[in-house]
Protein backbone atom coordinates (compact mmCIF):
# COMPACT_ATOMS: atom_id res chain seq x y z
CA UNK A 1 0.00 0.00 0.00
CA UNK A 2 2.93 2.12 0.58
CA UNK A 3 3.89 1.84 -2.83
CA UNK A 4 0.51 3.50 -4.33
CA UNK A 5 -0.34 6.05 -1.66
CA UNK A 6 3.01 7.36 -0.37
CA UNK A 7 3.88 10.36 -2.72
CA UNK A 8 8.17 9.69 -2.32
CA UNK A 9 11.32 8.33 -4.06
CA UNK A 10 10.87 4.45 -4.55
CA UNK A 11 13.82 4.05 -2.19
CA UNK A 12 11.70 5.92 0.45
CA UNK A 13 8.22 3.80 -0.13
CA UNK A 14 10.64 0.67 0.27
CA UNK A 15 12.10 1.91 3.81
CA UNK A 16 8.99 2.67 5.18
CA UNK A 17 6.96 0.00 3.80
CA UNK A 18 9.57 -2.36 5.80
CA UNK A 19 9.75 -0.30 8.56
CA UNK A 20 6.14 -0.79 8.83
CA UNK A 21 6.05 -4.44 8.51
CA UNK A 22 8.49 -4.99 11.01
CA UNK A 23 6.70 -3.26 13.41
CA UNK A 24 3.41 -5.14 12.87
CA UNK A 25 5.44 -8.59 13.07
CA UNK A 26 6.65 -7.66 16.29
CA UNK A 27 3.14 -6.57 17.72
CA UNK A 28 2.21 -9.53 16.24
CA UNK A 29 4.90 -11.59 18.17
CA UNK A 30 3.68 -9.50 20.62
CA UNK A 31 0.21 -10.43 20.85
CA UNK A 32 0.95 -14.03 20.51
CA UNK A 33 3.14 -14.00 23.28
CA UNK A 34 0.32 -12.73 25.23
CA UNK A 35 -2.34 -14.93 24.60
CA UNK A 36 0.05 -17.96 25.47
CA UNK A 37 0.70 -15.92 28.67
CA UNK A 38 -2.54 -15.47 29.06
CA UNK A 39 -3.68 -19.04 28.46
CA UNK A 40 -1.04 -20.56 30.99
CA UNK A 41 -1.56 -17.93 33.91
CA UNK A 42 -5.80 -19.06 33.49
CA UNK A 43 -5.17 -22.89 32.77
CA UNK A 44 -6.70 -22.84 29.31
CA UNK A 45 -5.12 -24.81 26.42
CA UNK A 46 -3.53 -23.58 23.54
CA UNK A 47 -4.17 -23.89 19.86
CA UNK A 48 -7.16 -25.99 20.43
CA UNK A 49 -9.61 -23.57 17.46
CA UNK A 50 -9.22 -22.53 13.53
CA UNK A 51 -8.96 -19.01 14.30
CA UNK A 52 -5.44 -19.87 16.91
CA UNK A 53 -4.03 -22.41 13.92
CA UNK A 54 -4.60 -19.95 11.50
CA UNK A 55 -3.20 -16.87 13.86
CA UNK A 56 -0.25 -18.82 13.88
CA UNK A 57 -0.13 -19.79 10.72
CA UNK A 58 -0.50 -16.38 9.54
CA UNK A 59 2.47 -14.94 11.93
CA UNK A 60 5.14 -17.57 10.98
CA UNK A 61 4.16 -17.05 7.13
CA UNK A 62 4.62 -13.55 7.87
CA UNK A 63 7.74 -13.54 9.41
CA UNK A 64 9.19 -16.03 6.83
CA UNK A 65 8.02 -13.46 4.03
CA UNK A 66 9.52 -10.53 5.39
CA UNK A 67 13.11 -12.54 6.45
CA UNK A 68 12.96 -13.26 2.83
CA UNK A 69 12.05 -9.99 1.07
CA UNK A 70 14.70 -8.52 3.77
CA UNK A 71 17.40 -10.36 2.09
CA UNK A 72 16.28 -10.22 -1.16
CA UNK A 73 15.30 -6.44 -1.46
CA UNK A 74 16.94 -4.62 0.91
CA UNK A 75 20.70 -6.87 1.73
CA UNK A 76 23.27 -5.65 0.41
CA UNK A 77 24.74 -7.65 -2.83
CA UNK A 78 21.38 -9.78 -3.62
CA UNK A 79 21.36 -10.64 -7.65
CA UNK A 80 19.09 -7.61 -9.42
CA UNK A 81 17.28 -11.09 -11.53
CA UNK A 82 16.65 -13.03 -8.71
CA UNK A 83 14.66 -9.47 -7.07
CA UNK A 84 12.59 -9.69 -10.36
CA UNK A 85 11.55 -13.18 -10.54
CA UNK A 86 11.02 -12.75 -6.70
CA UNK A 87 8.66 -9.66 -6.56
CA UNK A 88 5.78 -11.32 -8.29
CA UNK A 89 5.80 -14.05 -5.75
CA UNK A 90 6.39 -11.53 -3.15
CA UNK A 91 3.33 -9.26 -3.49
CA UNK A 92 1.24 -12.90 -3.80
CA UNK A 93 2.23 -14.60 -0.99
CA UNK A 94 1.83 -10.91 0.61
CA UNK A 95 -1.64 -10.65 -0.48
CA UNK A 96 -2.22 -14.69 0.80
CA UNK A 97 -0.65 -13.46 4.28
CA UNK A 98 -2.81 -10.63 4.62
CA UNK A 99 -5.92 -11.96 3.34
CA UNK A 100 -5.17 -15.00 6.11
CA UNK A 101 -4.75 -12.34 8.72
CA UNK A 102 -8.15 -11.21 7.49
CA UNK A 103 -9.60 -14.39 8.16
CA UNK A 104 -8.13 -15.66 11.54
CA UNK A 105 -9.67 -11.56 12.49
CA UNK A 106 -12.90 -12.73 11.50
CA UNK A 107 -12.69 -16.28 13.28
CA UNK A 108 -11.68 -14.35 16.26
CA UNK A 109 -14.78 -12.23 15.98
CA UNK A 110 -17.02 -15.19 15.45
CA UNK A 111 -15.28 -17.46 18.34
CA UNK A 112 -15.54 -14.06 20.98
CA UNK A 113 -19.48 -14.21 19.40
CA UNK A 114 -19.65 -17.29 20.42
CA UNK A 115 -18.12 -17.87 23.78
CA UNK A 116 -20.01 -14.51 25.23
CA UNK A 117 -23.44 -16.05 24.24
CA UNK A 118 -24.10 -12.15 22.75
CA UNK A 119 -27.31 -12.46 20.87
CA UNK A 120 -29.43 -8.87 20.59
CA UNK A 121 -27.53 -6.53 22.67
CA UNK A 122 -25.51 -3.14 21.70
CA UNK A 123 -22.31 -5.36 22.31
CA UNK A 124 -23.43 -8.06 19.18
CA UNK A 125 -24.05 -5.38 17.23
CA UNK A 126 -20.36 -3.65 17.55
CA UNK A 127 -19.00 -7.54 16.79
CA UNK A 128 -20.87 -7.61 14.01
CA UNK A 129 -20.37 -4.63 12.72
CA UNK A 130 -16.57 -4.59 13.88
CA UNK A 131 -16.51 -8.00 11.34
CA UNK A 132 -18.22 -5.95 8.25
CA UNK A 133 -15.54 -3.29 8.26
CA UNK A 134 -12.90 -5.78 8.24
CA UNK A 135 -14.26 -7.23 5.59
CA UNK A 136 -14.70 -3.91 3.34
CA UNK A 137 -10.94 -2.87 4.46
CA UNK A 138 -9.93 -6.54 3.10
CA UNK A 139 -12.15 -5.72 0.12
CA UNK A 140 -10.00 -2.09 -0.44
CA UNK A 141 -6.63 -3.52 -0.02
CA UNK A 142 -7.10 -6.49 -2.25
CA UNK A 143 -8.65 -3.86 -4.73
CA UNK A 144 -6.09 -1.35 -4.80
CA UNK A 145 -3.34 -3.85 -5.17
CA UNK A 146 -4.60 -5.80 -8.06
CA UNK A 147 -5.66 -2.23 -9.95
CA UNK A 148 -2.55 -1.36 -11.74
CA UNK A 149 -1.40 2.62 -11.38
CA UNK A 150 -2.31 4.73 -13.81
CA UNK A 151 -6.19 4.35 -13.25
Amino acid sequence: MVYKTAPARREVQKNVHLVLHLIALVAGILGIYAVFKFHHEMRISNLVSLHSWLGISTICLFGLQWVLAFFSFVFPGSNTGSRTSYLSWHVFLGMVVFLLAVCTAEMGITEKFIYEGLKRNQEALIVKFTGLLIFLFAVSVSLTILIPRGY
